[in-house]
């Protein structure tokens, strides 16, 4: 239960960061002067470097729980094989939220702030669909 314990620890740390970054995003992309501009490139780089190693962390130590237990329980079952699907799909959504860091900071930001409005509904979705699948294990 260890393993659990610091999974969850990890992931909702991590999904904390998911949550907040876009919404940087969409204050920055509204923001007009200079030293607004600089405040959030620094906001979101620091959140950012902050978020990275929760993730990780949550990834090492589901990966422990499934190399330790949940592969051989579970891993014939679907609901298991797509919630490993949707997990990589959350990674790249972390990925692509630090392209999006770099754009920034390289005034090189090519969206409105209603579409990263949309973008920050997106962990929403996999934090259901995750929490969802790893409790009922519907399949």
């Amino acid at each position: 239960m260890w393993l659990k314990a610091w999974h969850l620890i990890f992931m909702v740390s991590w999904f904390a960061g998911l949550f907040y970054l876009p919404r940087l995003f969409v204050y920055h992309a509204q923001t007009e002067d200079a030293i607004g501009n600089e405040r959030f490139k620094l906001m979101e780089r620091k959140l950012y470097r902050f978020t990275t190693p929760w993730m990780v962390l949550t990834l090492i130590f589901g990966a422990w729980m499934l190399i330790d237990y949940a592969w051989l329980a579970y891993g014939d079952m679907l609901w298991l094989r797509v919630k490993l699907v949707l997990i990589s799909l959350l990674v790249l959504y972390h990925l692509y939220c630090g392209k999006l860091v770099a754009d920034f900071a390289n005034d090189r930001n090519r969206h409105s702030h209603v579409w990263y409005r949309w973008f920050n509904e997106i962990p929403v979705v996999f934090l259901f669909a995750i929490i969802l699948l790893a409790t009922l294990r519907p399949v």
